[in-house]
């Protein structure tokens, strides 16, 4: 199989690959600084049906991306859509025209550069409760690379009929002897009668990870992403950037969308059934004029060694939001305890005390 060719973005001043300046519409060279403007997409961003993609024939195995650095002359082999020269650091990006994979179809730039990312890794070790002293002393993550992770996103009309139950409260009078003295008290009862009906939503942008070289739950805390700000994808976006190829197909990526639609659907029924409580006992969800595109997301991705470990650490490159491990003072969480437990000593005697 042919691989895709390859895109480069020469410097008008000195020659070197120049690469995109994060927060900026410009192309930045890292050696001599001559800027070069992005001209502004001439297409929007569109959404692809996910029957006609289905209706197309799939490749069993994918070639990776080869690369020849105009740097250097190095030629590597990759699954990256873009990446640096291993020798030189010079930024190479694929040409995915070609390739068989989805091409993506939407990027959201970065907007938080190195700097910016150093100065909010700070601010979230500083914040860290229960961790070791040194570990403030942490300033930036070492390898960190701004990389674009691959995301899915999917649009869908439903239309959902379920069965249930509704419950309504009333309350009865109920006596009962407390101290040899009787004495009465509201107690509150459900009545539950059968429910069924309809409901109907409609869905946009439900976002899946399309990769799983990072962990799903850690990229989720990274939410909320502004979908808003995402262009039509163009390779200046992701040069001089690290960008993964996604793993997920799409069709393992819908079944996790129609996941979170159902969380979403089981309440549209519950406000459906009404009353005081419900009980959804079935859904069957008709899914119609389903789309999809698949959208890279800026990430800073690193790790920082302590006490021996090594922690990973991840920053949304657009709204500076820090998710990640981090170690634990032993020592400071047992003067927690013991001061917690002090405390709670102190209430107990002077309440005896008193009593």
């Amino acid at each position: 199989m042919t691989s895709p060719t390859q895109i480069t973005h020469p410097c008008a001043g000195c020659g070197a690959n120049v690469e995109f300046a994060p927060g900026t519409t410009v192309l930045r060279c890292p050696y001599c600084g001559s800027e070069q403007r992005i001209a502004a997409p001439a297409r929007q961003v569109m959404e692809h049906s996910y029957d006609a993609f289905l209706a197309k024939p799939r490749v069993a195995a994918v070639a990776p991306h080869q690369f020849a650095c105009p740097g250097c002359g190095a030629r590597t082999e990759s699954d990256a859509l873009s990446k640096s020269c291993q020798f030189c650091g010079t930024g190479l990006v694929a040409d995915t025209g070609s390739d068989p994979q989805v091409a993506p179809e939407a990027v959201v730039p970065f907007a938080v550069d190195r700097g910016k990312s150093r100065e909010e890794l700070k601010k979230w070790v500083k914040s860290r409760w229960f961790a070791p002293n040194r570990l403030k002393k942490v300033s930036e993550a070492e390898s960190m690379k701004s990389t674009y992770l691959p995301h899915w996103t999917f649009d869908a009309d439903t239309v959902s009929d379920y069965t249930g139950m509704r419950g309504e409260h009333y309350y009865v009078t109920e006596t009962y002897t407390e101290n040899g003295q009787t004495k009465t008290r509201q107690v509150r009862k459900t009545r539950w009668y059968s429910a069924s009906g309809r409901v109907a939503r409609d869905f946009d942008d439900i976002l899946i990870t399309a990769t799983g070289h990072v962990p799903g739950k850690r990229l989720e805390d990274l939410e909320p992403w502004p979908l808003h700000q995402a262009v039509a994808f163009e390779p200046s976006y992701v040069a001089g950037h690290h960008s993964l190829r996604y793993d997920t197909e799409p069709e393992a990526g819908l079944e996790t969308a129609k996941g979170k639609m159902a969380e979403v659907i089981e309440q549209d029924c519950r406000d459906d059934i009404g009353g005081d409580e419900q009980r959804v006992h079935s859904v069957d969800t008709t899914y119609a004029d389903v789309t999809f595109k698949l959208m890279l997301l800026p990430v800073w991705i690193g790790c920082y060694l302590f006490g021996g470990k090594t922690y990973q650490v991840l920053i949304n490159g657009v709204t500076g939001e820090v998710q990640g491990d981090r170690p634990y003072s032993p020592v400071k969480i047992t003067i927690a305890v013991l001061a917690a437990l002090a405390v709670i000593a102190a209430i107990v005697w002077i309440y005896l005390a008193n009593k």
